[in-house]
């Protein structure tokens, strides 16, 4: 057996393919662990120098705006020589690379006239140098060059390098390729979130906030004062009157509407679990706490955090809220960073907090730094006028989303639907609407299509089994007692004001203390016609 000794050939050619190899490996794997692409080709660079001993690799990028060649990277380079690296296309060894895509590899650059030195970072009295430069393609364009130096040596065919880079460059370009894919996509997410964004705006506004009560219009208008404030708003009002329709009409109507938008059901969450959404925690605070976790402070900093149901937080929860209102910083739980945020508090109850606070449940601290701007939703029955809109409102939406055709309502539905007392509030309503619309085989709703506890709810009431109305059509005058009596005392009113103006339903309306709208619905409802302007005197 014959012993090699290590100036064999063959032995050197295995120690550089095995060099290759593992440069290669390396880069492959610094590919893949991560999607930043700067530092992506930072470590492909380094990896060149270290392993494969490289000097002065170079990264450079065709722009089609100015039609040049710059360097985007280089391991080596100052940052006065990276600025001088600029090319024109076709210009130098790395102009002609990229017009060509083509490799070039120079064997000693003092004997190249291509090659220009336009960085000034090598000294060429001094050193014989080899350079080597390859296209980095994409779809079989060249959109940059990769290069690098290597002292002149008779040892390493330059076709190595070449072929060593040429696999790199690839790899660069198709990680130049996924961070074009994820960039674009990142744009197409950005542009549909501004797309949601504006949607949300007009949704949550307050003029797509059904209701022209008087009751609603007070609500209106603290909404238009108070949006554009940072201050505290706490929305009072029974379950179902629309606490959180309100509060993104706030929060769309401020100067924050671009920024999150984040709500907790503060009832919905035992104490623990409810401490750890809204401070987040840190690994291992308890058991099943495999990572840090943000908390949803932190995920509404410089926008809107809504905390619905706020008469139901524990007291070592109040308290915790309450340094967070005072200090704006908090610590997760199980850690001990101090967390500072800018977030704007938007709080809702349906309970008494005064009598809260007075029976020691709810601190009073707590309650004067909530309850800053309160604004008091009103429960329906306190604005049954606006019953008619929501009726509609509901039934339109509700008929497209089950694609059904129902033109409106029978006269037994339409007294159900304004004698019920709607303890639920809107919520109910909505509620109700839908399942009368899904359950409904016909043009109308009929009383059939109404839950039996509604029924029974109003069964004070002597309801007849007249033709069906709907409302814009005719309605017949036999009704109960009540309801008859209220009928013929609105439609007397509603004439003797329209005489009083001439038939102006405007003016009518304001006499009235009702929109235009709401008398327009009444006139149909009462088929009655204003008197025609053209006699009036």
């Amino acid at each position: 057996m014959v012993e090699r000794k290590s100036s064999d050939p063959s032995i050197q050619g295995l120690k550089s393919e095995i060099q290759e190899l593992t440069a290669l490996y390396e880069i492959s794997r610094a590919m893949n662990s991560t999607l930043d692409l700067e530092k992506k080709l930072e470590t492909a660079l380094e990896v060149l120098h270290k392993k494969l001993g490289m000097e002065r690799g170079t990264l450079t990028l065709f722009r089609a705006q100015t039609q040049d060649v710059v360097i985007r990277l280089s391991h080596g380079l100052s940052e006065e020589e990276i600025r001088r690296g600029r090319y024109k296309l076709g210009e130098g060894i790395t102009g002609k690379v990229v017009a060509t895509g083509e490799p070039i590899a120079v064997r000693n650059v003092n004997d190249e006239p291509l090659f220009l030195n336009r960085t000034g970072s090598r000294d060429l009295k001094r050193q014989n140098i080899s350079f080597i430069c390859v296209p980095i393609k994409l779809e079989s364009r060249a959109i940059g060059a990769l290069s690098v130096d290597r002292l002149f040596s008779d040892a390493r065919p330059l076709e190595d390098d070449v072929r060593v880079l040429t696999i790199v460059a690839s790899t660069i370009a198709e990680a130049a390729r996924v961070a074009q894919s994820i960039d674009a996509q990142k744009s197409k997410l950005q542009d549909e979130n501004i797309r949601l964004r504006s949607e949300l705006k007009k949704i949550y506004k307050p003029e797509n906030i059904v209701g022209d009560s008087k009751a609603m219009a007070n609500v209106y208008s603290s909404i238009h004062l108070v949006a554009p404030t940072k201050a505290t708003v706490m929305l009072r009002g029974e379950s179902g009157t629309g606490k959180e329709l309100v509060a993104h009409a706030i929060h769309y109507g401020s100067p924050r509407a671009e920024k999150p938008f984040i709500k907790v059901n503060c009832a919905s969450l035992p104490e623990a679990l409810l401490e750890s959404e809204l401070f987040g925690h840190e690994k291992g605070s308890f058991t099943g706490a495999t990572s840090r976790r943000i908390g949803r402070f932190e995920m509404a900093h410089q926008g809107t955090l809504f905390l619905d149901e706020i008469g139901d937080l524990s007291p070592s929860t109040q308290v915790k809220l309450l340094r967070v209102l005072q200090e704006r910083e908090f610590e997760r739980v199980g850690g001990t960073e101090t967390v500072r945020v800018d977030v704007r508090l938007i709080t809702a109850t349906n309970k008494d907090l005064e009598k809260e606070v007075r029976e020691k449940r709810f601190r009073e601290d707590l309650y004067f730094r909530l309850n800053v701007i309160p604004i008091f939703l009103p429960a329906l029955r306190e604005r049954r006028e606006d019953i008619p809109l929501l009726v509609e409102y509901f039934l339109k939406r509700s008929c497209t989303e089950h694609h059904k055709g129902i033109n409106g309502l029978k006269r037994e539905a339409w007294d159900y639907v304004m004698s019920y007392p709607w303890p639920g509030n809107v919520r109910e309503l909505e509620h109700t609407i839908e399942r009368a619309v899904v359950l409904c085989d016909s043009q109308a709703l009929d009383q059939k299509h109404f839950p039996l506890y509604l029924q029974r709810k109003i069964s004070s009431f002597e309801l007849s089994s007249k033709p069906e109305v709907f409302p814009n059509g005719e309605q017949s005058e036999q009704v109960g007692n009540l309801l008859e009596t209220v009928t013929k005392l609105e439609k007397d009113m509603i004439e003797k004001t329209l005489k009083q103006t001439a038939g102006n339903k405007r003016k009518a309306a304001g006499l009235l203390g009702i929109t235009e709208r709401i008398l327009s619905y009444k006139m149909k409802r009462f088929t009655q016609k204003p008197p025609d302007k053209s006699n009036a005197t």
